[in-house]
C-alpha cells in the first residue's frame, strides 16, 4: 500500500528596519532523503510565479526513500515589501510498509542556511560568528560567487514530518487476492472465448 504525501516549505527572511534594496539572498537547504522535489514541478512555477530554485543534483522522482539520499537545494527568494519570501513545494517519498505496525515515519527537515551578497561589496572579509562561501551567483549557474554565511540568526529546532507508511502485513493478503481475481478473470474469458468463439 502507498501513501502519497505533499506540503510546502514556506522561506521568510525579514530584515525589519533595515533597507534590502541592493541585497541578495540564498537559502542553501539540505533536504534528507524521504522527501524529493519535482524538478518539473519547479519549472512550471517558474514560469508562474517566478520561483528561483538550483537544485544540486538530479532528483530521481520514483526512488523509494530507502534507496534515495540526501540533496542540495538552492533558493532564490524574491524582494517583497523589504522582506524575502519563497515557497517550495516538497513530497513525501515512498517508505517500505511496516511489519510492526508502524503507521508513520518521522523525516526531520533542518533548517536551511542564510548567505547574502551585494554587488557593492565584492571584496568579502571572513569574521566570526560569520564565513565566506562560495555558491551559484544566479538560479542560472553561470558564475560563482562570495557569499556571506550568516550563522545562528535563529535558533530553531528542525522540522519534522510525519509520513504515512503502509501496513506491511497486508502485502501478503493483498499479493493472493490479487493473484486470484487474475486467474477467476482469466478463466471466465477463456470459457467465455471457447463457447462463443473469437469474433
Amino acid at each position: 500500500m502507498f501513501v502519497f504525501f505533499s506540503t510546502c516549505t514556506v522561506y521568510l527572511v525579514l530584515f525589519g528596519s533595515t533597507q534590502a534594496d541592493g541585497l541578495e539572498a540564498l537559502l542553501v537547504h539540505r533536504l534528507p532523503s524521504g522527501i524529493y522535489i519535482d524538478q518539473y514541478q519547479l519549472a512550471s512555477l517558474k514560469e508562474d510565479t517566478g520561483l528561483q530554485v538550483l537544485l544540486g543534483s538530479v532528483v530521481d522522482l520514483e526512488a523509494p526513500a530507502h534507496t534515495s539520499e540526501e540533496f542540495i537545494v538552492l533558493v532564490y527568494p524574491a524582494l517583497d515589501q523589504g522582506s524575502l519570501k519563497a515557497t517550495l513545494p516538497i513530497h513525501g517519498r515512498y517508505h517500505k510498509p511496516s511489519l510492526a505496525g508502524k503507521r508513520f515515519e518521522l523525516v526531520e527537515i533542518k533548517l536551511p542556511k542564510l548567505i547574502l551578497r551585494t554587488d557593492t561589496c565584492t571584496q568579502l572579509i571572513s569574521f566570526p560568528p560569520y564565513k565566506i562561501v562560495d555558491a551559484p551567483c544566479t538560479v542560472h549557474n553561470l558564475s560563482i560567487c562570495q557569499w556571506l554565511d550568516i550563522q545562528h540568526l535563529q535558533e530553531q529546532d528542525p522540522v519534522s514530518l510525519e509520513i504515512p507508511l503502509g501496513d506491511g502485513s497486508l502485502v501478503e493478503p493483498v499479493c493472493a487476492g490479487t493473484l486470484l481475481v487474475t486467474l477467476l478473470c482469466c478463466v471466465i474469458l477463456s470459457r467465455s472465448i471457447w463457447r462463443h468463439g473469437v469474433f
